[in-house]
């Protein structure tokens, strides 16, 4: 079974990749390229997607040196600023100078002033169906009518829900406008964080309930794991951010889990096969 992580990001304290502007308090542990590579080869993680992480804001540098240096074993998704007219020439930069495989955008929870709903957003999702790439979405279940509306319109492209939108575990309501965009065959979410959305210990069983939902759902074709190392990492090691889905739902079907834990991810992120 190929296990493929569609989920990490990857920084270094270095001068040569300088944290944005923005970033007031940026990390002062790294976690490297190097550093994952050891943690995937513990664990039979066989390729990783590299995320760019928000302490770099829209300079997707050190992902992009990484898929070089490692173009075996990473490929990266870039971030561009959803508020400047130019973002879609800079995803398009970022995919063919770069060859980073995909872009991410971070929607607030509220609509409250803010640039999901705005005109900016269909330049963006129509050069990423351009250019054949995935669009990640980082935002809460109350989003996710409006990125439907977007996707009424951009139905060629990919698209995935990170962290299973944090939908609550205690809202039923709530976890039924992210299993609404089954309907969209192109939506994929990643069934990661159940140790952020849970109140018990690993191996985090009050989350498993909302997955099988996600899993019902959506497919074993359309979901995917993920680390989101070393986000993680106070509160679950990479290693069980893995066993978590291999060993503790015993609700996947064998063949459903194989895709869960790599095939659906190869889907998106083909590394070159």
């Amino acid at each position: 079974m190929r296990i493929i992580d569609p989920h990490v990001h990857v920084w270094k304290n270095d001068p040569q990749f300088p944290w944005a502007p923005e970033t007031t308090t940026p990390p002062t542990d790294d976690a490297t390229p190097e550093m994952l590579l050891d943690l995937m080869n513990a664990n039979g993680v066989e390729k990783t997607v590299l995320v760019q992480v928000i302490h770099y804001r829209w300079d997707n540098s050190y992902a992009a040196k990484a898929i070089k240096d490692y173009p075996d074993k990473f490929m990266a998704v870039c971030r561009v600023n959803p508020e400047d007219p130019d973002a879609p020439d800079h995803l398009s930069y970022w995919v063919e100078e770069h060859g980073i495989h995909g872009v991410r955008l971070s929607p607030s929870g509220s609509a409250t002033d803010d640039w999901f709903t705005g005109p900016l957003m269909d330049p963006i999702f129509s050069r990423a169906e351009e250019l054949g790439v995935p669009m990640l979405i980082l935002t809460g279940v109350d989003r996710m009518p409006d990125l439907a509306a977007i996707l009424d319109r951009h139905g060629d492209l990919d698209v995935s829900i990170d962290h299973m939108a944090s939908a609550p575990l205690d809202d039923p309501e709530k976890q039924q406008l992210l299993l609404d965009m089954a309907r969209y065959p192109r939506v994929y979410v990643k069934i990661s964080h159940t140790w952020s959305s849970s109140d018990s210990a690993y191996p985090w069983t009050d989350a498993h309930d909302l997955v099988k939902k996600v899993y019902q759902s959506f497919g074993g074709k359309r979901i995917m794991w993920g680390t989101d190392w070393p986000v993680c990492l106070p509160n679950a090691t990479y290693a069980q951010t893995l066993s978590v889905v291999r060993d503790e739902m015993d609700f996947f079907a064998p063949e459903d889990r194989e895709w869960v834990l790599g095939k659906t991810a190869l889907q998106l992120w083909n590394f070159g096969e």
